[in-house]
């Protein structure tokens, strides 16, 4: 791993630069951050008065044009910043909180700046998924973030029915009124003594971390009312029971009734779960 340098001049610009935010505690803006916000022709905010709010609260002045650049117009701006770009102006794109393009605007002007040769970077800094990941005292050797869940139930369901067998650690963000509601729906997914914890508030003075069985969080959701940002960690599902043969054998039954040919649905069933293929051919040629 190289060894962390400081420069002993300005930061320099590229083309493009993602920059990251506080997600609570103003002191973790960095000073990386703060020098290219300060260099930048135009900064692009995902909410400009917050904007204007943050950098006057972290003392930074800037000479760029504030422009706004968000969700819903996120298409249309990436296309003007990136012009922008190439006429040799430097842009940095800020989200409201946190690190850009991680459930907020940026992956799209990245996108952009990639499919235009444009050089693109990043000044990194807060993310509230990472900082509940370690807090929440889980596996952190192998994770996913899953963002926010589908609001609609039968989405919801769906989504959780297919991560429940997830062997990462799983990472969620939530509106804190639907907390308790999701936690519910990841029980009945997931089983109720899956090992998880809720983050709220985090860098904030009013942190806070609970950690447990979803049935546990769920008690504990409903006994209060949740306020802030409301991040989920779950851990990954316990190891599963090798297939048996005759398990493996009806998987292949069921991939031949749903059309695909014997020979591959064997070897697909063999890689999965470690069966011999010829074996597995032989018996599903005996059944027919």
């Amino acid at each position: 791993m190289d060894t962390p340098s400081t420069p002993s001049e300005p930061t320099a610009l590229a083309g493009l630069t993602l920059a990251a935010t506080p997600i609570g505690n103003l002191a973790d803006m960095t000073d990386r951050v703060k020098a290219v916000v300060g260099q930048a022709d135009i900064i692009a905010a995902e909410d400009t008065r917050s904007l204007h709010k943050l950098l006057h609260a972290a003392g930074v002045q800037f000479r760029g044009t504030v422009v706004s650049h968000h969700e819903h117009n996120e298409a249309e701006s990436a296309k003007g910043l990136i012009e922008a770009v190439r006429s040799g102006r430097s842009v940095v794109f800020v989200p409201e909180a946190g690190m850009p393009a991680i459930s907020d605007p940026g992956y799209r002007l990245v996108q952009e700046a990639i499919a235009a040769d444009i050089p693109v970077t990043v000044a990194p800094g807060a993310s509230a998924a990472i900082t509940g990941l370690v807090l929440s005292g889980l596996p952190t050797a192998r994770f996913a973030f899953e963002g926010f869940l589908p609001r609609k139930t039968g989405e919801k369901t769906t989504m959780l029915a297919d991560l429940a067998a997830e062997p990462r650690t799983l990472i969620f963000y939530e509106s804190p009124h639907r907390t308790a509601d999701t936690l519910a729906a990841m029980a009945q997914a997931f089983g109720p003594d899956r090992a998880a914890a809720v983050a709220r508030e985090l860098t904030k003075y009013h942190e806070e971390i609970a950690r447990g069985t979803l049935t546990e969080l769920i008690e504990w959701a409903n006994s209060k009312t949740l306020k802030g940002e409301i991040v989920i960690v779950v851990g990954p599902a316990p190891d599963a029971a090798p297939a048996t043969f005759d398990q493996a054998l009806a998987q292949v039954q069921t991939l031949v009734a749903e059309g695909q040919r014997l020979k591959a649905a064997t070897r697909q069933v063999a890689d999965q779960t470690g069966h011999s293929a010829r074996e597995l051919y032989n018996a599903a040629l005996s059944e027919r």
